[in-house]
This record gives C-alpha cells, sequence and structure tokens, in this order.
C-alpha cells in the first residue's frame, strides 16, 4: 500500500524546533517500510504543490497527518494547506462532485458525496495536554470531551470526501512527561493496528 505522511509542524525558534513530530514521522516511515508499503511525504512548512498532494491523496491508501496540538488546532499552515489540496481535489472533481445531496432524492446526506472511500486517515499528534485531561466529566477545560471530539475539525475534512477516520494516535503532556520516548516507541504498534484495521 501507498502511505502519504503529512508534517504540519511550524517552527517556532527556541521554543518548538519540530524534533518531537520529525522524530514520530521517522518512526512511521520506517515501521511502514519494514512492512513492505511505500511511503511520500510532504512537510508543509518546506512547500507543496497542491496539485501534486492531490494526486498523493488519489494514490495512497491511508493519510497519516504528523502535527503539533497548537492552541488547541493544527498549526496555521495545515488549514492553508487543506484549503488549497482539497480545493484542488474538488475543482478536478477527484475528491468529491459536490456534497452529496441531490434534489431528486432527498434523503441523500451532507456529507456523502466523497469519492475517496476504502481509504484511511488518522492524526498522530503531540499535546502539551495530559492524556489524563480528556473523556474526563471533571476536566475543568474538556468538560468530557474526549481526543475525537477535539480533532474533529481536521478529521472531518477527509470523512467529507469518503476517507475512514481511524484511531488517533497521541503523545500527551509533553514538556512535563518522563514517557515521550515510550510513546515513540509504541507508535509502531499503533501503525500496525491501524493498517490491520483497514485491511
Amino acid at each position: 500500500m501507498q502511505i502519504h505522511l503529512v508534517n504540519a509542524h511550524l517552527t517556532y525558534p527556541d521554543w518548538s524546533e519540530g524534533t518531537l513530530n520529525a522524530a514520530m514521522a521517522g518512526k512511521a516511515r520506517s515501521r511502514l517500510l519494514e512492512r513492505g508499503h511505500q511511503v511520500t511525504e510532504t512537510r508543509i512548512e518546506q512547500s507543496y504543490d497542491p496539485e501534486i498532494e492531490v494526486q498523493r491523496h488519489l494514490d495512497s491508501g491511508l493519510v497519516i497527518l504528523q502535527t503539533p496540538i497548537n492552541w488547541f488546532g493544527a498549526p496555521w499552515i495545515y488549514k492553508r494547506y487543506v484549503d488549497e489540496v482539497f480545493n484542488a481535489g474538488l475543482h478536478s472533481k477527484t475528491f468529491l462532485d459536490n456534497d452529496g445531496r441531490t434534489r431528486s432524492d432527498p434523503t441523500k446526506q451532507y456529507g456523502t458525496g466523497g469519492h475517496l472511500h476504502g481509504r484511511g486517515f488518522f492524526v498522530a499528534a503531540t499535546w502539551n495536554a495530559p492524556a489524563e485531561t480528556f473523556s474526563n466529566p471533571d476536566s475543568v477545560l474538556f468538560e468530557g470531551k474526549s481526543v475525537d471530539d477535539l480533532l474533529l475539525g481536521i478529521s472531518t475534512s477527509y470523512k467529507f470526501v469518503g476517507y475512514r477516520v481511524l484511531e488517533h494516535y497521541g503523545i500527551y503532556d509533553i514538556f512535563r512527561s518522563a514517557d515521550v520516548p515510550a510513546g515513540i516507541d509504541g507508535y509502531a504498534a499503533h501503525l500496525d493496528k491501524q493498517l490491520a484495521a483497514l485491511g
């Protein structure tokens, strides 16, 4: 299978250099190559061609977004990437023709017009937030919301064009936890599990 890795890290000198996200992307690349897959990679910060990105999505059975979570979302360069790449996929009618609804059949739902069925997508993220703050009704900030809830704005773009959203992966509490190396090591098993889920 061809797999496309999209790294959305945006460098902030002397604060966020991207080493952890690069390490996670490297772990994914090596594991996928070990398993006999082909891997393409885009580091958004280093520029990209939207038309090439459309083709990489079309050629890939799995897309992985590697990103830090900054202010509760991916860096702003990722939003620009989605706007440019998904609009190119809309204009070429390769990602979708429309939103799925038709005037002739009112039972067809919004969000069912995508062409990219049979493919998977998940987010591999680095978080300052500790894992125990998610899905916790006592969390003052998230009030019981899950990681899936917080990543909905990212994953829904892929679901809208037909992707199956798989289980996301995170390394949490990255500035305080001693478990970051274990989080990187554990990523390989997560990749295997998502590939098995795709069949």
